[in-house]
């Protein structure tokens, strides 16, 4: 399998933590999202979205979208369950995930920083003040999700989930701007837990081949 990515890319980041948790390799194909290569001609042919991750299996079948990904290793892939069979726990998995993946990330992501800031006029405080906003709304509401619904040292129990791959890419990048995360105790709780286990230090941004300090 080969596997588009970016080091510190959170999306990329969540397919690498699903991928070591199941203990499938790959062959690491780095896109250097901060020098635009992305946007060139040859990669918009692996994906036309101008993103990553992008998984080649080795039957050619190309998919993007983090989410999408991890669903089909899931299925296709034996070793840890990351979206459970049992519908209320499914749904409780995917609530959470989705909050992250889709109500956090957005918003705050390499393109729209750089749209604030190119387009709008957005200065560096500006652009720190925005992220910190939609960061602070994201995990005050995660945190009550977990705080109802979560057990154990992961999201949901003693095993990882497709959440705590949503989760931990999140709060890496929320450290890295400067955020407070002070307030999250559950949610730091299992991000403080997950970094100690080895699939999500296998995954982590300083041990990737495109890692640049």
């Amino acid at each position: 399998m080969q596997l588009y990515s970016f080091f510190n890319s959170s999306t990329s980041y969540r397919v690498r933590i699903a991928m070591a948790l199941k203990g499938l390799s790959y062959d690491y194909q780095g896109i250097n999202l901060r020098a635009g290569d992305q946007r060139s001609e040859d990669y918009q042919q692996v994906n036309p979205a101008k993103g990553v991750p992008v998984l080649v299996d080795d039957n050619g079948v190309s998919l993007s979208q983090s989410m999408a990904i991890i669903q089909y290793l899931d299925d296709t892939h034996e070793g840890c369950r990351l979206i459970s069979q049992g519908v209320l726990a499914k749904a409780r998995v995917l609530e959470l995930s989705n909050l992250i993946a889709c109500d956090m990330h957005p918003v705050n992501n390499l393109r729209i920083l750089g749209y604030l800031v190119k387009n709008q006029g957005a200065d560096e405080a500006q652009k720190k003040e925005w992220y910190a906003h939609w960061i602070a709304e994201g995990f005050a509401a995660a945190e009550k999700l977990l705080e109802r619904h979560g057990s154990g040292p992961y999201c949901f129990g003693d095993e990882p989930t497709l959440a705590d791959c949503c989760l931990v890419p999140q709060v890496a990048n929320a450290s890295r701007f400067g955020c407070d995360l002070s307030p999250y105790k559950r949610v730091m709780a299992i991000y403080g837990h997950c970094l100690k286990q080895p699939a999500f230090k296998e995954a982590a941004p300083e041990n990737q081949p495109d890692y640049i300090v």
